[in-house]
């Protein structure tokens, strides 16, 4: 009983202190320039947990992390403002024109809206399992949002659920909505990614 209380309260520091280092280091690179490497990190350390290696010391290796992935994260960031503000000009579009579009066409747009974020939500997943080139990184994710339904599915009620629990307790959203989020979506992401891996022993063999 100890030992199980012992380990729980553990892995409740964990979750709050990288979630603490998220919003610290995404401050540290002024916001904008930080939310990505700063989120990159925090999928880094949730990506070893998931992987067993639970015993990284936090702060050395946040710190490191973020220093050697700023550039490039920053560039994925980059394609994450472009397409998001994208989806905003198309939403305000069609709020502005409601009258002037049929259903016909606003549904291929939301359908198409939906495929976006859905294929963004993978993106550093990927970036941070995979070790490919960095157009591949998008393709690898489209690929596995696209063959992966109810891992979407999953994902957007797992994290939809925790999100509405977490707003019923005062003071739980500062200190664990990044790290918990993160951990379901890397969770139901390396999910994913086994089960891609699997296929391709099947197909080998």
């Amino acid at each position: 009983m100890r030992q199980s209380l012992f380990a729980a309260t553990e892995w409740i520091y964990r979750f709050a202190y990288v979630n603490i280092l998220w919003m610290a280091f995404t401050i540290v690179g002024l916001g904008i320039f930080g939310l990505f490497p700063a989120t990159v990190t925090m999928f880094t350390f949730i990506r070893k947990w998931l992987m067993g290696e639970s015993d990284v010391p936090i702060f050395r290796q946040f710190w490191s992390t973020y220093k050697n992935e700023f550039l490039r994260s920053n560039m994925i960031g980059l394609v994450f403002y472009f397409f998001g503000l994208t989806i905003l000009l198309n939403l305000q579009f069609m709020r502005m024109n409601e009258g002037s579009y049929s259903i016909l066409i606003q549904l291929p747009l939301y359908m198409f809206i939906f495929i976006v974020i859905m294929t963004l939500i993978y993106v550093i997943p990927c970036y941070v399992h995979y070790d490919v080139r960095f157009r591949d990184i998008w393709k690898n994710a489209f690929f596995i949002m696209l063959i992966h339904p109810l891992h979407n599915a999953a994902m957007i009620i797992g994290c939809a659920t925790l999100l509405y629990v977490m707003w019923l307790i005062p003071g739980s959203l500062f200190f664990f909505a990044g790290s918990a989020v993160a951990y379901i979506i890397m969770g139901t992401c390396y999910h994913a990614f086994q089960k891609v891996q699997e296929k391709k022993r099947q197909m080998e063999t």
